[in-house]
């Protein structure tokens, strides 16, 4: 959520800001509403102050006991006036009340609808505006014509494409044997390092509330893009939906700054893939397996942190001998959550282009506002928003393809990452 101080003191700012991501909200109208929506505060706070100090006069004269007519006009009103005037106040402040109420619920539904502003340095426009910041290595020559890993998956006996249809549906499927044992190496080998690191390991519900939603950033607007159950849980689409979640509503320590969590989580999205040759096998589905990076941060340290996460996403893929890219993320391209994004991508030789495999991502306070989420100065003073960043580290359901492709050798084999052999895999994977 946008700080409202912010939108008051300098709606140039917010408006270019926005427009950034072709977004042109009404921030007159908004003023407008702002200014009623205080009045009416006011209103209903100055009737409240006088309803209290009637009802504190009507029990000093119960509690004095002096009978009403032996008061002049000068001394306090009889108690039957006192009832009157407080029964006028009571009916005057139940519509302002009700005003207030129906003001608030438009100005936080305004409120709510806006997206995160995006960094200055982050450029207007959509996917198209995307800025590649560096690739690393060059694309492999495989001197042979290669198969693609949807091909390979199956030839090797790793993925179970139609018996994952058969039991879930269309953007599913099955991981079996090696192909089971490789998914299952990658979140290994993820969760090791990250641990080593320092990140405190996490395994979250996967059944979520509305507010944990909400405090994401991703209620109220993509509520229908989830899983929903009838209790109004809904199944978390990423392990960040839990982690932002985990300290909602405190007021953390600064000295405890900043908090380090890494979580391992399936992913459920309502999307999934087509039959485009971008979108088949486990490039796009349903469910995926995902390991997530979260940090809650000091303002001043974020963008440190941001890059940190960025480097902990290159450094794994690295060292998986992958060719990739980093693209920094256009206004239009970023998660309305989010203020700024880094996605680190791989490449995929059958399709000629690259595959996001993490997004690292700095949310400023948006997250914290909407989480009621602040850490108190070490020295003392007013309490403030923290700073929220994610990273994915990594998803693994496009390591595999990328894996599939860039490793393949002209016999059909797959030559396995040597970092992943130490959990039980085989230099070689084999036809089935």
């Amino acid at each position: 959520m946008l700080d409202v101080t912010l939108i008051r003191t300098h709606p140039d700012q917010v408006r270019a800001a926005l427009r950034k991501r072709a977004v042109a909200p009404d921030i007159p109208a908004f003023l407008t509403l702002d200014t009623a929506f205080r009045e009416a505060r006011t209103t209903v706070e100055r009737l409240r102050g006088e309803r209290r100090r009637i009802s504190t006069e009507i029990a000093e004269l119960r509690r004095e006991g002096t009978p009403a007519g032996e008061r002049t006009a000068a001394a306090l009103p009889p108690t039957e006036e006192l009832h009157a005037t407080a029964k006028a106040l009571t009916d005057e402040l139940a519509r302002a009340e009700a005003r207030l109420v129906e003001l608030g619920a438009r100005h936080q539904e305004f409120l709510d609808a806006l997206p995160n502003l995006p960094d200055d340095d982050v450029v207007a426009g959509g996917k198209e505006c995307n800025q590649v910041v560096r690739t690393v290595g060059v694309p492999p020559d495989l001197g042979f014509q290669g198969r693609d890993h949807v091909r390979l998956a199956q030839e090797l006996g790793l993925v179970d494409y139609l018996r994952g249809t058969a039991l879930a549906g269309r953007g599913h499927w099955v991981y079996r044997g090696e192909g089971a044992a490789l998914e299952w190496a990658l979140l290994n080998h993820f969760l090791d390092a990250h641990r080593r690191a320092g990140y405190e390991f996490v395994l979250p519900p996967h059944l979520l509330t509305y507010e944990a939603g909400y405090t994401a950033g991703q209620f109220p607007k993509f509520a229908d893009e989830v899983f929903r159950t009838d209790d109004d849980h809904f199944l978390l689409p990423t392990a960040e939906t839990a982690l932002v979640n985990l300290h909602r509503g405190e007021t953390l320590d600064e000295r405890e700054l900043p908090r380090r969590y890494v979580a391992y989580t399936p992913c459920y999205r309502k999307e999934s893939g087509s039959h485009r040759t971008a979108e088949r096998g486990t490039l796009r589905g349903h469910q995926f397996n995902k390991v997530e990076l979260f940090q809650f941060a000091r303002p001043q340290d974020s963008d440190a942190a941001h890059l940190e996460l960025l480097a902990r996403a290159e450094e794994l893929v690295a060292g998986l001998g992958l060719h990739h890219r980093v693209t920094k993320l256009a206004a239009g391209d970023t998660s309305p959550a989010q203020a700024k994004t880094y996605d680190v991508e791989v490449w995929l030789p059958s399709l000629g282009a690259y595959a996001e495999v993490s997004s690292v991502s700095n949310a400023r306070a948006y997250q914290a506002r909407r989480g009621g989420i602040r850490y108190r100065p070490a020295g003392g003073g007013k309490a403030a928003y923290v700073h929220t960043l994610n990273a994915s580290g990594l998803a693994t359901s496009r390591l595999l393809p990328a894996i599939l492709e860039q490793y393949q050798r002209a016999d059909g084999t797959v030559l396995v990452p040597e970092v992943l052999r130490r959990w039980g895999l085989p230099e070689l994977l084999r036809p089935a």
